[in-house]
């Protein structure tokens, strides 16, 4: 795990093009460490917000205040994937002394545009770090947003050992976890991982569209989980699955592969073979989803899971798990689901299991109600 150094290895100053909620959160990082950043955004207003939350000095209120800026050693281009290729091309030129780097979300398309332009590209290299929140803009911003959070890395044959050093500086210095990839196994894995769920997701949610109310009312944790980042933003969404088409058809195709398969097993489930195809389809999932690494992005792990049913009411959930970190349990996972018209939530614990049975029942004579 990467933690934030206490003094920055990136050589400053920096121009961040594009103060949103992941270029904002890269200003805060790194004004922490003591490193300066000018901030420079399409939007007026944006830029001065994010000057106003300290992610830096903005381009448009030091130039008129007459300020003098100083020449960058690195520039993050930070604005919406169909106009980077753009940014970084001109940040190249405008900056011929300067590092420059991408955190978009796609890859490939982005380095083939630069190429395209005839840019120096010794001095660039794409990067995409996999943090964010469901909320944007600078007003949301974290400078604490990339700790231990992945940040891949994608330098290709021309790209120059300075720019890699600075990518690597400056996911370091916000406390992130480095890895590297060719720009198109990026695009390739981040299709299956990031963008198949939001498709999947969305889809799923917008059947929910003509439903009635007094049916959406019967739902379960199961639909909130997986229809959660259903509510993304759809312009951004835009952006990101048309830059990244071809590997995502390619797992949607997959994808329609097996729904067309579980379709005609259901189509006539009595018949032989038909349930242990279902069955089959089921443990298919299982043995994916038991592949997901697990807490500190290590093996994945059985924990022994159990429900506490709380009263909805301030403080009760936090005494909770006060109470389990008095008996010294470590708490691996927990969830919060609440019962449909009652003012009762249900709290399901996931811990060692060696630690269940004792926690239970030390909780139980503390008069806890654990109702499974």
């Amino acid at each position: 795990m990467s933690v934030v150094p206490a003094i920055a290895t990136s050589t400053g100053p920096v121009l961040v093009v594009g103060s949103g909620l992941l270029g904002a959160s890269i200003g805060l990082g790194l004004r922490h460490l003591g490193v300066p950043v000018v901030i420079r955004d399409a939007s007026p207003t944006t830029e001065a917000v994010a000057q106003d939350i300290g992610a830096g000095r903005s381009e448009r209120a030091a130039r008129a205040a007459g300020e003098q800026l100083p020449p960058f050693a690195l520039v993050v281009v930070a604005a919406p994937p169909d106009v980077v290729a753009e940014l970084v091309v001109q940040a190249l030129a405008e900056h011929p002394d300067a590092v420059v780097l991408d955190i978009a979300s796609v890859k490939a398309p982005i380095l083939d545009a630069v190429r395209a332009a005839g840019a120096d590209l010794a001095r660039y290299v794409g990067t995409h770090p996999m943090a964010g929140r469901e909320k944007s803009g600078p007003v949301a911003a974290r400078g604490e947003l990339f700790t231990s959070m992945p940040w891949v890395i994608c330098p290709v044959e021309t790209t120059g050992a300075a720019a890699v050093a600075a990518a690597k500086n400056l996911a370091v210095d916000l406390g992130a976890t480095i890895t590297m990839m060719e720009p198109t196994e990026h695009d390739e894995t981040v299709a299956l991982i990031s963008h198949l769920p939001q498709v999947m997701s969305s889809l799923l949610a917008s059947r929910l569209q003509d439903t009635p109310l007094h049916h959406l009312s019967l739902a379960g944790q199961g639909l909130r989980d997986t229809t959660r980042i259903a509510g993304s933003d759809p312009g951004l969404w835009v952006q990101i699955l048309s830059a990244n088409a071809r590997p995502v058809v390619q797992s949607l195709h997959e994808v329609r592969a097996d729904v067309e398969r579980l379709i005609a097993t259901l189509e006539n489930p009595g018949a032989d073979g038909a349930r242990l195809d279902i069955a089959q389809l089921m443990a298919e999932g299982n043995a994916g989803q038991a592949r997901i690494p697990g807490k500190h992005g290590g093996a994945p792990k059985a924990f022994a899971t159990f429900t506490v049913a709380v009263d909805d009411t301030p403080g009760t959930i936090a005494r909770l798990l006060t109470e389990i970190g008095e008996i010294g349990v470590n708490l691996e996972d927990m969830r919060l689901e609440h019962s449909p018209g009652q003012p009762v939530g249900l709290v399901t614990v996931s811990v060692d299991p060696s630690r269940h049975a004792d926690l239970v029942e030390e909780l139980q004579t503390r008069g806890w109600k654990v109702v499974q």
